[in-house]
């Protein structure tokens, strides 16, 4: 179900990905006042972009964290340990510097290929993954707060805990 959900999402976010680049960039950068949390612990932006939230201590809000452990379970093989890039895949703490989470969502879902110089790098479709689908506001707010510099590279200090309604998610979107 969960899937699909995502999927849905994917789709809608295609579609916000026609925004001008202004009004994306504008939603990247939006200060902490600007962020509100959902019932279920889910810090977004005023434009409804997930968003992470880092403590004064250095602690990170649950979904962070599990962008964390889920982006070097299925992602880190190809762009490197803390989306550093490698050299077949980019940095993507460099993209998200730039890239809309509706684009990140749209390659994520759909996959995406480029030729540079000599090489072609092919980003495979991972809508069907719910490893990655389940997961994929998590890893987004990860990288996007090591691409702000919100953390360091590495393990975060420490995290929130998981609440009631985010395990229910869970285990919805995976199918249990």
């Amino acid at each position: 179900m969960r899937l699909a959900l995502s999927v849905t999402l994917a789709a809608t976010l295609v579609a916000a990905a026609s925004l001008p680049a202004s009004a994306q960039s504008a939603a990247q950068a939006a200060p902490a006042a600007e962020k509100t949390i959902s019932p279920e612990g889910k810090w977004t932006t005023k434009d409804g972009d997930p968003t992470y939230k880092v403590e004064a201590d250095g602690i990170v809000d649950w979904f962070t964290y599990s962008g964390f452990r889920r982006y070097h379970s299925e992602c880190h093989v190809c762009h490197g340990p803390e989306g550093q890039g490698s050299t077949y895949a980019p940095a993507l703490v460099d993209s998200l510097k730039t890239m809309s989470y509706a684009d990140f969502a749209r390659i994520v879902a759909s996959g995406q290929q480029n030729v540079r110089f000599q090489n072609n790098s092919i980003m495979p479709a991972l809508g069907d993954n719910k490893n990655v689908m389940c997961y994929l506001d998590d890893m987004y707010v990860y990288l996007k707060a090591l691409s702000d510099n919100a953390i360091p590279r590495g393990k975060p200090k420490g995290r929130v805990d998981k609440t009631k309604p985010q395990n229910e998610f869970e285990a919805a979107c995976l199918g249990g």
